[in-house]
């Protein structure tokens, strides 16, 4: 073990040289994966000179989403002492199912629940969990609501068609849960948006009562802070009222930039938070742990063991249920997601996390300042959003990014609103400083002049 130890430090320093030397890992087309690299599994073992070999080639290989030059995704970075955590917690090996078998890690995470609730203006009796990722928080909510709603459901399952509401600029997942939990995707309503992606609460208004007209039972709303795209932040507060006039489990999705509830400065973008039903965030985007680190919380603590907890006499053999986390969680066997964000935590403090939700947007300013100050470009986006959405003179987004990409310079995604299609760049690195984010600029410039004909335009 020992042995392997040494050889993960020494493959570490590969990566480290290759983010250096070659940040844009160069791609491999589908085609010829396989044909590049032996990813086959064989009859006999091989020596271990072609497995280091090997793993070295696929290090080199791989996006580099620590690298300064990735912008493509709602992640990048990493940040030491969380990335600890993570190697500890595979180290430690325990499931967060049984105080028995996870110690003091339950402590650890019920830490980190606390903390979150407290952040969130909920009130002390609530409680949450870690689920295996955004779109797992979301429907972790989306039970909790079908229960509160209609209880018989667990034993009898839907009797009755029910209807979820959420903004036609919100994530995915609220659809594709609806159709795994049988609540079934005709019974979403897509609620419009305005032309920063916000929720319309006039329109959710006019479903609501046209449902209930119809002979529907209206049972959930999803609020969104930080929209995949664009980064818009729901209006929570005014969508709280409607919720509470209906009777509806009022959820916040803030997967994206729910880590505004650290900073002062900008916390506001979540008002109202304390008047919802469910609230989840994940830490491995604004607050930057390593995938995966996904929290949701909840002012029903009731509910969260209703909806979750099931008799196990061979698991649950110690201790009361409070530290017996598997009862409150979607998962049985469930890896140590919290440890990560607690040495994070530890190690810089309330204000250590709140500087680093705070250089995220201070790195938005100055790349959408740069925009606004270049005529070559068209801005989307607007402020405090860490989304920043724009084009460059004629040229399309897709073909623009696809040869970023291809071509080894820059990670960098696209995305559309409404009728627009742009360059979606995240500025969700709190590593990235002034200089990296005119970097981005520069090289993108610099590539279009010596490329321009290689580029199909507009």
């Amino acid at each position: 073990m020992h042995h392997d130890i040494a050889l993960f430090s020494e493959l570490c320093d590969v990566l480290f040289k290759s983010e250096i030397d070659e940040p844009v890992a160069r791609p491999i087309p589908t085609d010829q994966l396989l044909k590049k690299i032996d990813l086959s599994l064989n009859t006999e073992g091989v020596i271990e000179d072609t497995l280091v070999q090997t793993l070295q080639t696929i290090i080199k290989s791989t996006p580099k989403t620590a690298s300064k030059s990735f912008f493509n995704q709602l992640f990048g970075g990493r940040i030491g002492k969380a990335t600890l955590g993570d190697l500890l917690a595979v180290m430690l090996n325990n499931s967060m199912y049984t105080y028995k078998v996870a110690g003091p890690q339950v402590g650890i995470e019920k830490e980190v629940i606390k903390n979150i609730c407290n952040l969130a203006n909920y009130p002390k009796h609530s409680d949450g969990t870690f689920a295996p990722g955004g779109s797992m928080s979301n429907m972790m909510a989306l039970i909790m609501a079908r229960d509160a709603k209609a209880p018989e459901v667990r034993t009898e399952g839907l009797t009755k068609k029910m209807t979820l509401y959420t903004s036609a600029s919100s994530h995915y997942s609220i659809s594709k849960n609806a159709a795994l939990t049988g609540i079934g995707r005709d019974q979403v309503r897509l609620v419009n948006t305005n032309t920063k992606g916000e929720m319309l609460a006039q329109h959710l208004e006019t479903l609501i009562q046209k449902d209930l007209e119809d002979g529907y039972q209206p049972f959930f709303v999803n609020a969104t802070a930080g929209t995949t795209v664009l980064g818009a932040f729901d209006d929570i507060k005014t969508l709280s009222i409607i919720c509470k006039k209906h009777k509806i489990w009022l959820h916040v999705d803030g997967a994206y930039c729910g880590g505004v509830i650290f900073s002062k400065t900008y916390k506001h973008l979540v008002d109202g938070l304390e008047n919802t039903d469910s609230f989840s965030v994940n830490a491995h985007k604004m607050l930057g742990t390593p995938l995966s680190c996904s929290i949701i919380i909840t002012q029903h603590k009731a509910q969260l063991h209703h909806s979750f907890s099931n008799d196990a006499d061979y698991l649950y053999q110690t201790d009361g249920d409070d530290f017996n986390l598997g009862k409150t969680s979607l998962q049985c066997g469930r890896r140590n997601d919290a440890l990560k964000i607690w040495t994070l935590w530890k190690s810089v403090g309330t204000n250590g996390l709140e500087t680093i939700v705070n250089k995220q947007f201070e790195m938005a300013e100055i790349a959408r300042n740069y925009i606004k100050n270049n005529s070559n470009y068209k801005l989307y986006s607007f402020d405090d959003a860490i989304s920043i959405c724009f084009n460059y003179k004629d040229i399309t987004a897709k073909e623009l990014c696809t040869a970023l990409y291809e071509n080894s310079e820059l990670m960098v995604g696209f995305g559309s609103f409404k009728t627009d299609s742009f360059v979606r760049m995240v500025t969700i690195n709190s590593l990235l400083e002034k200089e990296d984010v005119l970097n981005f600029f520069s090289r993108l410039e610099a590539f279009v002049a010596k490329n321009m004909l290689k580029i199909a335009t507009s």
